[in-house]
């Protein structure tokens, strides 16, 4: 994937600040280090842009306006997003939707969810993997779909559907120049959808619609990575704050058009529109759930990779939408569930 950030835009270290300290953990040799911060709220702005800059292992920017250059290609993307057929997307598999709606009629027997599984092999094969695994390995032996099913339960189901079928679909989408961006930004899907079903359990949102809108939140984000695979290098300098603003606009709407192309429940496709149009509050308790999980999840990623601080207080953040001491659990759970990688 450098190679192709290297093409669109020839990085060029900008100038260094004076007052910019040089973060103390060693960062990776293709992007300039990106400094610390204090023990204070960030800016969503901010936090998107240093997310999007790791992601797409790009230089930091100092650049306060849009060039020429970057609105040119600004346009470019915005035509080929407007001409972005989504029938070009991975497909979930067939018996997925009708699955989803089984188990959320939470009545659903074994046997029905077996006969269900049982039509699409990729899915069966990753259900009788994963209660093979030490995690869920019985006295007995599992022989059966439909024993294997019972020893998953629903929720165990929920997250097998999740990690295993939609892991490959969103990396996918990236393509192949995307590769690495297609790790980092299942890295964030992880912790996103375990911050939105955190927050959204408090304000009795479902928790499997709330693990998938995270799971989801930057689909768009691959395609974009796709289309900007297709344009011809811009002036050189590396991306300003609007530019990478501009394509996660684009990658917000790609998301939602994804969401409606996968029919996925409608509270999470609300969800997902008012993630959108985010400048505006969102009104649903899901649509806040899953705003506030995106931040908290790009704040713990950058912070597993030394990108910002590891103790950034994000709790006053969104007074309108949870209680400080609210997000600031969620971050400790987050931490505890997803704790730094030696060499990460």
């Amino acid at each position: 994937m450098g190679n192709m950030w290297r093409r669109i835009f020839r990085s060029r270290k900008p100038a260094a600040s004076a007052n910019r300290a040089q973060p103390a953990a060693v960062m990776t040799a293709r992007a300039p280090p990106m400094a610390p911060i204090t023990r204070s709220a960030m800016p969503p702005a901010e936090l998107e842009d240093r997310f999007h800059r790791f992601v797409f292992d790009l230089p930091d920017s100092d650049a306060g306006k849009l060039r020429a250059a970057e609105l040119a290609t600004l346009r470019r993307l915005e035509l080929l997003g407007t001409r972005f057929d989504v029938r070009n997307l991975p497909r979930l598999p067939v018996v997925l939707p009708q699955l989803l709606r089984t188990l959320k009629s939470g009545n659903a027997a074994g046997g029905q969810l077996a006969t269900l599984i049982g039509r699409d092999p990729l899915i069966v094969g990753e259900v009788m993997r994963v209660t093979g695994s030490v995690h869920y390995r019985a006295a007995q032996p599992i022989n059966s779909l439909q024993q294997a099913v019972v020893v998953l339960g629903q929720e165990g189901l929920h997250r097998v559907l999740v990690q295993h079928v939609m892991k490959p679909i969103l990396q996918s989408n990236a393509g192949a120049f995307g590769h690495a961006a297609g790790e980092r930004l299942w890295s964030h899907a992880e912790r996103c959808a375990h911050a939105c079903a955190w927050l959204g359990k408090a304000s009795g949102c479902d928790a499997f619609e709330a693990y998938l809108a995270g799971v989801i939140c930057h689909t768009g984000t691959g395609a974009v990575v796709r289309l900007l695979g297709r344009l011809a290098p811009t002036d050189g300098a590396p991306p300003s704050p609007h530019f990478l603003a501009g394509c996660a606009d684009l990658a917000a709407r790609l998301t939602l058009q994804a969401a409606q192309h996968w029919e996925l429940p409608p509270r999470v496709i609300d969800a997902i529109t008012e993630y959108r149009n985010r400048a505006s509050p969102a009104a649903s308790p899901l649509g806040k759930a899953l705003v506030v999980a995106d931040q908290l999840a790009m704040a713990q990623l950058l912070g597993e990779h030394d990108r910002i601080a590891q103790d950034l207080d994000l709790g006053p953040a969104w007074p309108e939408s949870f209680a400080p001491a609210s997000v600031v659990r969620c971050q400790h759970d987050l931490r505890r569930n997803f704790p730094p990688r030696e060499g990460a």
